[in-house]
Order: structure tokens, then C-alpha cells, then sequence
């Protein structure tokens, strides 16, 4: 059986071998050493999956996630750094990241991540769906992540518009924040939580002169994507 290929960016050595050697029981992984290299690796490779550090020499992690996301918009991406505060998690995130992990962490977990986002990429539209969806006067293109008119272009990362599109497809309708974070992220964290409250400001935002639209906040329960 073909293993999934997992593309691995990490410039401590030590951590890197233990990582790499462990994945590999399960998959067929490149590792580069700076972020310059893992990009080039990139480029000429098909993957299924990367981990990227944030700090690295060349390229950081996030400038690499950047130009990775601008040639390939669907795969998943998962960080592991040191880097602890809010304002990096969700820098990270709104690059279009799956994940962060803060370093030291658990290679169970990192193994249970890698698992939920693989096979959620290995989802295919099927031909009945119709990726376009119309709200108010805006069309969105989840495929894509784009919301649009004739004359305005909104780009949305792929979190913003998993959770559009969750939305579209269960409006008027009481969402759980816990359904909502398990079903964008596999679980339902404060970090998570916290990081879900962003995206749908973002949304709210967007959507803000959309008459008969909104995202109502039930406290202690979710959410409902009210349209008309």
C-alpha cells in the first residue's frame, strides 16, 4: 500500500530525527532544514500533508506556509513551534494552517492530527454538489474560498470558508460551538474556541450591509446563520 507523503520542515536536528523517525512507521516523509530548501522540495514533489516549524533559518515557517498556500490552496498544514503566544496561533491560522502545536508535544497527538486532516483532504466534491452558494448579493466559491460579486472580490482563508460553508448548509438552524470546532478542527479546545470567535467576526464583518443575514451569538450554546 502507498503510504501518504508528508512534507516535514524542522532545523533542530535532534527533535527532527525523533519526529521523522516515528512518522515514518506510518508514512513517507521529506525532511529540509531550513525554509528555502522545503519550499523548492516543495515545488518539484507531490505531497499530501506538511509540518513546518515556525522558526527556521532562510524562511520562516510562516512566510514558507505563505507561498505553499499560493500554489496549492487544499493542503493541510500543521505547525509546531515554541512560539507560544495568542497573536502567533493565530497568525498561523489565518495563513491558512489546520493546526498549531506548541512545542514539547505529544507524538500521539501530532499522529491523531495528521490522521483527522488526511482524511478530511482525501474528501472529493462530487459532481451533484454545487460548490457556489448565493448570499445576499455575494457569491461564494468554498471550492475556491472566495466571496464575490461582479465588481468586489473577498478571498477567505480555508478555515473562514469551511466555516461559511458550514454555516450555509445548516442555516437558520442552532449550531453547537462544540459541533462548530469539531467539525473544522477535530476537537473542541479553548485555544480553538478562541480562534473560532476570529474567523466568525471576520465573517460578520464581510457580511455586515447583507440585509436579513447574521450570525447570531447564543450564549452558552453556539451559534445561527440567520438568512432570509
Amino acid at each position: 500500500m502507498t503510504k501518504f507523503k508528508i512534507l516535514y520542515a524542522e532545523d533542530d536536528e535532534t527533535l527532527a530525527f525523533l519526529t521523522k523517525d516515528n512518522l515514518e512507521n506510518y508514512y513517507d516523509v521529506t525532511h529540509c532544514t531550513d525554509g528555502e530548501i522545503c519550499f523548492e522540495t516543495f515545488k518539484k514533489n507531490e505531497f499530501d500533508l506538511c509540518i513546518f516549524d515556525i522558526m527556521m533559518p532562510k524562511m520562516d515557517g510562516f512566510d514558507l506556509a505563505e507561498k505553499v498556500r499560493q500554489h496549492n490552496a487544499d493542503i493541510p498544514i500543521i505547525f509546531l513551534s515554541a512560539k507560544t503566544l495568542k497573536e502567533d496561533r493565530i497568525k498561523g491560522l489565518r495563513l491558512g494552517a489546520d493546526d498549531y502545536l506548541v512545542k514539547p508535544f505529544s507524538i500521539e497527538e501530532l499522529l491523531l492530527k495528521i490522521e483527522i486532516f488526511l482524511k478530511r483532504s482525501q474528501k472529493k466534491i462530487t459532481p451533484t454538489e454545487n460548490p457556489i452558494y448565493t448570499v445576499g448579493k455575494y457569491q461564494f466559491d468554498h471550492k475556491n474560498y472566495l466571496v464575490f460579486t461582479d465588481t468586489e472580490k473577498v478571498s477567505l482563508t480555508q478555515r473562514e470558508a469551511e466555516l461559511l460553508k458550514l454555516f450555509l448548509d445548516n442555516k437558520n438552524k442552532v449550531l453547537k460551538r462544540e459541533e462548530i470546532l469539531k467539525s473544522l478542527w477535530g476537537n473542541d479546545d479553548y485555544f480553538m474556541g478562541r480562534s473560532l470567535d476570529v474567523f466568525i467576526s471576520r465573517l460578520r464583518k464581510i457580511l455586515t450591509n447583507e440585509e436579513g443575514i447574521t450570525i447570531e451569538n447564543l450564549h452558552g450554546i453556539g451559534f445561527k446563520f440567520n438568512m432570509k
